[in-house]
């Protein structure tokens, strides 16, 4: 055994030395950095740098120098196909409506059909009576008012006094009867003046109507019947329009304008300014009234509506007879022009 052991001694310490030399000896390192250089103090030793840091002066250096980046950018999807050029189809447009396409009109067939398709189904006369009531619910509704414009008690230096200006109508939207009233008078003697038109109204634009009937005009020397034709509406900017032209069975040619306009000062404070102007084709002397314009009557109301059917108000008006019917009112010992104050009521049912 002793001369076999001693045979293979050579061929493990050959097979053993490449090992021992690859294995690294931190024996000598670890005893150095014990022990530490003996010049220098041990606190004030460099501490070595983490992994990664930079040492002063250095640069930093790129996370992706030596990658290869080619891979992370998306490629186009579209790249190496044949796009063919995009074109829009031809459109035919027509003389009257440029840049649209001509309307055709539609098939033959599509006006072949019944007039109410539902009768088809359902009784004819059944169907006649829905559609009637469908008719007069909507657009052909009969519907009525009762408007107290001015009921007022006037107040001037000599007298006192009284008035009146209502109206009512009934009808549809188109065509309506309508019923005017005014006139005035001194408390506790006979009224002055009264009127009362009947009057049949058409709408002939939006706001606007025109009227005609007759009327019947009350004074303490003279009556007259006349006929009437005028326009009663909305004009621009929200003024109130009513104008006529009457003639009497006498002959008699005279006109009345008048215009009001309804200024909010807030949502219940209303201004009312009013403009009136009678005007005269002839003489009328039984009736004071004089050929031209015969007088003016300017006033302002100022009501508070409670509700939009109730308002009261207090105001102001000027009247004053001109041309002819100023000098008429004179030679009889009248007063061609006067100024009351009022206090009235507004309401409309």
């Amino acid at each position: 055994m002793r001369v076999f052991a001693a045979a293979l001694t050579p061929f493990f310490i050959a097979f053993a030395s490449p090992a021992l030399a690859q294995a690294p000896d931190h024996s000598a390192h670890q005893q150095e950095e014990q022990q530490g250089d003996p010049q220098q103090p041990r606190a004030h030793r460099p501490t070595p740098p983490a992994q990664g840091a930079h040492q002063p002066g250095e640069e930093a250096a790129d996370p992706h120098a030596g990658h290869d980046m080619s891979g992370t950018q998306q490629a186009d999807p579209h790249a190496g196909h044949d796009m063919p050029a995009m074109t829009m189809p031809d459109v035919q447009t027509s003389a009257d409506n440029p840049g649209r396409p001509p309307e055709t009109p539609p098939p033959a067939v599509a006006s072949g059909g019944p007039v109410h398709a539902a009768d088809l189904y359902f009784d004819p006369s059944v169907m006649a009576a829905a559609r009637q009531q469908l008719r007069a619910e909507n657009g052909a509704m009969r519907t009525g008012a009762i408007m107290i414009d001015e009921l007022e008690a006037a107040f001037a230096d000599d007298h006192d006094g009284y008035a009146w200006d209502a109206q009512a109508w009934y009808g549809g939207d188109i065509n309506r009867v309508w019923i005017k009233t005014e006139g005035e008078g001194v408390i506790d003697e006979e009224i002055e003046d009264a009127e009362l038109q009947l009057l049949y109204s058409r709408a002939v634009a939006p706001y606007w109507d025109v009227q005609t009937g007759v009327r019947q005009v009350y004074t303490p020397d003279a009556d007259r019947t006349d006929l009437v034709v005028g326009v009663q509406g909305l004009a621009p900017y929200w003024f109130e329009v009513n104008a006529a032209a009457f003639l009497s069975t006498e002959g008699e040619l005279r006109a009345r304008a008048e215009a009001e306009y309804d200024l909010r000062l807030t949502q219940r404070l209303i201004l009312q300014p009013s403009v009136e102007v009678n005007l005269s084709a002839e003489d009328i002397p039984e009736m004071e009234i004089g050929a031209g314009v015969t007088n003016i009557e300017l006033g302002a109301r100022l009501r508070y509506e409670f509700t939009r059917r109730f308002a009261p108000y207090v105001g102001v008006e000027w009247s004053a007879a001109t041309g002819d019917t100023r000098d008429i009112i004179q030679t009889a010992g009248g007063d061609a022009e006067e100024t009351r104050f009022l206090v009235g009521v507004r309401a409309w049912f």
